[in-house]
């Protein structure tokens, strides 16, 4: 067993314009002075150049430098925004565009091949600033059908699976070659959106070595999930964690779906973390057991809290979480000392 890296946090939801949220070195220094060890950053022009980070190791070497000069470590790059557009439905054309720089708002295809080049900018720009993973959506074809009515066509949900995987197998060979892993968060709006959607994503782009998860409970539990047992069923692949809070309170007017309810007035709703209802005890024991090789990283998106204050909080929370594994046994001291062929003699075999 290993000792898991953090506390980290994930800066996508910080990032503005104003200081010290809005250059790398100032989040650094700000997430540094709360006790963050770690930045997952989002591949943002005021973040990262990612076309020179995917030439240029001496930039790389310089925007390590300027993290690590207050005292944190570059965890991942993101490409939540990059990833989505690798597949659009229709439906939400005009909501996804802006996500995409204007020159290619309005025109899908070039929308797809940009972000298609962010990701591959991605893979190289994470080999040379040293990483081994990285953050990212899977995009959704099928996601207006996920609730069968009328009953979806034969062959819809194969189809959009089997195109999904046509367009991201270029982009894990490229991490392939890059040496890093690609962690697909699993969540709703997604069309990989839980452990079955999963299965059929990676059959369909042939169990390949680069295909991983980016595990956050609190989408398990506003979809009313095992998240421990998704632990248990996936952990060989679960190369991300985000440590994001959430609660299910449903009532005799709403349940999972929300009724369009705000944020605030859903049963399900992300909260700060420890104000939710995910056992983290349990899921920090399971990532020591598993050996999990990545960061604990904070996500904060509660309805209610300040996200400032969410992120003073969050520090202490996950160092407190975070299970220093033994060196050996509790029960060493009381050992009985058989050794080797002795033990054949303890067993009546000798």
């Amino acid at each position: 067993m290993k000792t898991i890296r953090g506390p980290a946090i994930f800066v996508a939801q910080y990032l503005s314009d104003t200081p010290p949220f809005h250059t790398l070195p100032t989040l650094a220094a700000w997430a540094s002075s709360l006790g963050y060890k770690g930045l997952q950053i989002p591949v943002d022009p005021r973040l990262i150049d990612i076309d020179l980070a995917a030439s240029s190791p001496e930039y790389c070497a310089q925007l390590l430098q300027s993290v690590r000069e207050h005292g944190v470590e570059l965890t991942e790059l993101s490409t939540h925004l990059q990833g989505q557009l690798i597949a659009v439905h229709p439906a939400y054309n005009e909501l996804f565009d802006g996500f995409a720089p204007l020159a290619v708002r309005g025109n899908p295809s070039a929308r797809t091949e940009w972000a298609r080049s962010q990701l591959l900018a991605a893979a190289q720009a994470s080999k040379n600033l040293g990483l081994t993973a990285h953050a990212t959506f899977s995009g959704a074809l099928a996601w207006p059908y996920v609730y069968p009515w009328p009953q979806r066509p034969a062959g819809l949900v194969e189809t959009a699976f089997e195109e999904l995987a046509r367009r991201w197998l270029p982009i894990l060979d490229a991490f392939d070659a890059a040496g890093v892993d690609v962690c697909y968060e699993i969540h709703p709006g997604e069309d990989v959106h839980d452990g079955v959607s999963w299965d059929r994503f990676l059959a369909a782009v042939h169990h390949h070595p680069r295909a991983c998860i980016l595990y956050d409970p609190s989408h398990f539990v506003l979809q009313q999930l095992d998240y421990l047992q998704f632990l248990d069923i996936y952990h060989e692949r679960i190369r991300i964690a985000h440590i994001k809070d959430a609660e299910f309170r449903p009532d005799g007017r709403q349940g999972v779906y929300g009724g369009y309810s705000s944020w605030p007035d859903r049963a399900g709703r992300f909260r700060a973390l420890g104000d939710g209802q995910v056992d983290f005890p349990a899921i920090f024991t399971r990532l020591a057991k598993y050996d999990y090789p990545g960061w604990a990283i904070l996500e904060s998106e509660c309805a209610f809290k300040h996200p400032e204050e969410c992120a003073r909080e969050g520090a202490p929370l996950i160092s407190k979480w975070i299970v220093k594994v033994a060196e050996g046994a509790f029960d060493d001291f009381a050992g009985s000392g058989v050794r080797g062929e002795e033990v054949r003699r303890v067993l009546g075999l000798e």
